[in-house]
């Protein structure tokens, strides 16, 4: 029997979401991007109508402060961590039938640019938790860096996976051959660079999701000043050659925080049981990307939620959790 990573809109038995610990990374935005993903976890869980979300904290004085601001029955589950974003430290849950498995791959700090005490073990540490038989990869991979739509099909970024300051010594198609064996990859459409001044160099998850097998949601430019333009023309270009169905979601165009273009992207949304949690950035296609994202997710509320603060350290919803799949 074969093994998949499946497709973010199956059934998840619960999400873990990380809380910010270290106000140095959020530089006057931290209190509020505690409280953004807060009203994340908040939103997920639905009051018990969603799913089981599991806020994963620092320490004890951080569980107090989450528990101040998540409503009752969001978990806590205190873990060392560096920083916020689950879904490329966390490890990634695969199937086999209806078994569960876990694979915690190496963790480098995105190229060595951002490595915090925690991050580097914690993948295994809530492996460990859920008593699930875990596969430890020694390479350096990133949840962030592939979206799936649950048959094997994978989409990701040469920018990102290609980097060498991730594997120097891996190229395409070794890194094709590992993901085959780690996650169930049967094909792998290769887009190029990711949105400009991504921390992460150029995660997909930022740039083009899936919305159903074989349909890929990408950005779609908001204007000349769009300082994305090229870089969704090129990724639509190459996912069209390849053969999936484009689905267009507004850009929210060009955003500039203290005078340097951010990637803000609508497309970090997370697909929960029940809802599709989409950020906001206060920007003028904010309810298109709403209205377009709605009809590939019938019988899911779509919610907007501001996440500039979460933004100011570097990503959103999508970045900072990762799902289990209901067995």
């Amino acid at each position: 029997m074969t093994f998949r990573m499946p497709a973010e809109w199956a059934p998840h038995e619960w999400t873990w979401i990380g809380f910010p610990a270290n106000p140095e990374e959020w530089p006057g935005a931290f209190d509020e991007a505690r409280r953004q993903i807060a009203d994340f976890a908040n939103a997920l869980h639905a009051d018990g109508k969603g799913e089981d979300v599991r806020l994963v904290v620092a320490d004890e004085a951080d569980a107090q402060a989450a528990r101040a601001l998540t409503a009752p029955g969001v978990g806590i589950v205190v873990q060392k961590l560096g920083d916020v974003w689950l879904r490329d430290t966390a490890p990634i849950a695969v199937m086999r039938g209806r078994e569960r498995a876990l694979v915690d791959f190496g963790f480098n700090g995105w190229g060595g640019k951002y490595q915090m005490a925690g991050d580097e073990d914690i993948g295994a540490r809530l492996a460990a938790m859920t008593g699930l038989p875990t596969s430890t990869q020694q390479w350096v991979f990133e949840g962030g860096a592939v979206d799936t739509d649950g048959t094997g099909l994978f989409v990701t970024t040469e920018q990102c996976l290609l980097n060498p300051n991730r594997n120097p010594d891996l190229d395409r198609g070794k890194i094709e051959t590992l993901l085959a064996g780690s996650l169930g990859l049967s094909d792998m459409l290769w887009l190029g660079e990711g949105l400009m001044n991504d921390h992460t160099d150029g995660h997909v998850d930022n740039l083009a999701r899936f919305v159903a097998p074989g349909v890929l949601a990408l950005p779609e430019s908001a204007g000349d000043d769009d300082p994305n333009a090229a870089i969704y023309a090129d990724a639509r270009a190459r996912a069209q050659a390849f053969g999936v169905e484009v689905a267009s979601i507004p850009s929210p165009g060009r955003v500039v925080v203290d005078g340097e273009v951010v990637p803000a992207s609508y497309m970090n949304f997370y697909i929960g049981n029940a809802a599709v949690i989409v950020p906001l950035y206060g920007c003028a296609n904010d309810q298109a990307a709403l209205d377009a994202l709605r009809p590939f997710f019938p019988g899911r509320d779509i919610v907007g939620l501001p996440s500039n603060a979460i933004l100011s350290g570097g990503g959103s919803f999508h970045c900072t959790s990762q799902q289990m799949p209901s067995a």
